[in-house]
């Protein structure tokens, strides 16, 4: 059974890039991201999303699925998988900053708090610095539940590739 997509967060999100007719985002600003710039982007995690996931990663734990296991742990209630909590930064660097065309290089994180099915996290970057020859971009992330708790921290690095070009974005 095909999972709905959930609302868009930010309809309103000019800078974000809007899918063609073909579904695929329209080219991006190809701008160099400088010291300073943020973005941030955040979505409400639902029941449906922790299926979805499970189907795809294999990850069906019962942390995510028995509400009697998961009421017998630190936790005392259903935790989404961590991979939803992270696929939202994915999301923030793919189609906001650094933008459309960039990968994950690395990743320095540390999970810091759970998250419940229900929760509405927002992820948040900022461009710590930007290679002066590459488009390469390190980033403060930040990943933090609607009651302002902190649920993930740490660093990432970029690569954005922008085409026809041979180098930098």
């Amino acid at each position: 059974m095909p999972v709905d997509a959930p609302p868009d967060p930010n309809p309103d999100d000019t800078e974000r890039p809007k899918p063609d007719d073909a579904g695929r985002p329209k080219p991006a600003d190809t701008a160099r991201p400088k010291p300073g710039d943020t973005a941030s982007r955040a979505l409400t995690l639902t029941a449906d999303h922790v299926a979805a996931f499970a189907e795809l990663s294999g990850d069906f734990n019962p942390l995510h699925f028995d509400e009697d296991f998961a009421a017998g742990t630190r936790f005392g209630r259903l935790v989404v998988q961590g991979g939803l909590t992270t696929g939202l930064l994915h999301a923030l660097v793919a189609m906001d900053l650094p933008g459309p065309g960039t990968v994950f290089l690395s990743q320095d994180w540390k999970f810091t708090a759970p998250v419940f099915i229900g929760d509405t996290i927002t992820a948040h970057a900022e461009v710590l610095s930007v290679h002066e020859t590459k488009p390469v971009t390190r980033l403060a992330v930040r990943v933090e539940r609607q009651d302002g708790e902190t649920v993930l921290e740490g660093e990432a690095w970029c690569y954005r590739f922008v085409p026809g070009t041979n180098t930098e974005g």
